[in-house]
């Protein structure tokens, strides 16, 4: 492995709640030298990557933070679906995210959510198999059939009983999702939780991201969401210049 890959594998060694971890546990989960450890981090701490604690303990950098935030693939769409997703938080005061794909994963780009929304497990930044999430599930749908199929061939980890685990099954969701336009997934991540998820297109009508909200899983609560999500779906691939979407109104209130 290179030292460029080295250093990278450190970086990836810190999990989704950013715990601090020490100089052993670092070399540990990389599986390399204490030395060569301490080398690496030394440079990345001076570059800004890494934060070394009081306790000697290394947490993510900002300098992470300030290069992942203008990247152009999350940039232009945050920009563009914030109004609606403030929007569509106004009217729900629950759990509204903005999500891509990646592989098999979905990265959340962007979350706003309420003191008294109900819990999940996505953070901005953070990462979940598509096939467990209904943003996730939106846009394997319309993915390229490769991706789908490599998605499909597993694992398919489940959350819940209720997560979507076997491929016949998740292939057949995912044609409906490309019939009806969205999709709602209640307890697939999470018992407590149902999410309502409905596809934003870009230039040339190519589905580029997924725009989810979440609510505590009672009976019913996804039928005023689904018409919500969908048009807010749309008034953001409007913005982005999807064609299909050139007459659509731009604000889910409007439809």
């Amino acid at each position: 492995m290179t030292a460029v890959g080295k250093a990278l594998g450190i970086l990836d060694a810190f999990e989704a709640d950013a715990a601090p971890l020490g100089l052993s546990e670092l070399a540990a989960r990389c599986g390399l030298p204490v030395s060569t450890t301490h080398r690496l981090v030394t440079e990345l701490v001076s570059w800004g990557a890494l934060e070394r604690g009081p306790d000697g303990r290394y947490t993510l950098g900002l300098k992470l933070w300030e290069l992942g935030a203008p990247a152009p693939r999350a940039l232009g769409l945050r920009q563009c679906a914030m109004p609606v997703l403030e929007d569509l938080y106004e009217a729900t005061h629950e759990n509204v995210q903005l999500c891509v794909l990646e592989g098999s994963e979905v990265v959340f780009i962007e979350r706003i959510s309420g003191r008294h929304a109900v819990g999940v497990l996505s953070r901005v930044g953070g990462r979940l198999p598509a096939h467990a999430t209904s943003g996730g599930q939106v846009m394997l749908a319309y993915a390229q059939p490769a991706v789908r199929r490599k998605a499909l061939a597993g694992p398919l980890p489940a959350f819940t009983e209720r997560t979507i685990a076997e491929p016949e099954r998740l292939r057949a969701v995912l044609a409906e999702i490309r019939r009806s336009g969205f999709v709602v997934c209640d307890g697939h991540v999470t018992l407590d939780a149902l999410a309502v998820a409905a596809p934003i297109r870009g230039v040339g009508d190519v589905v580029v991201a997924a725009v989810s909200v979440v609510v505590p899983s009672v009976p019913g609560a996804e039928v005023p969401l689904v018409p919500a999500v969908v048009a807010a779906a749309r008034g953001i691939s409007r913005t982005l210049g999807a064609p299909s979407a050139g007459a659509l109104s731009t604000s889910w209130k409007e439809a």
